[in-house]
């Protein structure tokens, strides 16, 4: 699961410091909502190519670990 973590990157240079996917300038807030909003990943695929799956399952992971700190 950690391989799936260095897929993201919080760099203040990039988008103000929000987490993207490496070598990209794709919020991982932006994958979220758009399988919130009912897009498959084949379907979040399709619409940013430079993604692969691991990006999309590192970006759901990302999510889960924050939100595990929140309670």
């Amino acid at each position: 699961m950690g391989e799936l973590l260095d897929r993201i990157v919080v760099d203040p240079n990039i988008l103000v410091g929000k987490p993207v996917i490496k070598g990209t300038r794709i919020p991982v807030y932006l994958i979220i909502e758009l399988i919130a909003g009912g897009m498959t990943v084949k379907d979040v695929l399709k619409e940013y190519p430079e993604l692969r799956e691991e990006d999309v399952k590192a970006a759901l992971l990302y999510a889960s670990k924050l939100l595990e700190r929140e309670v």
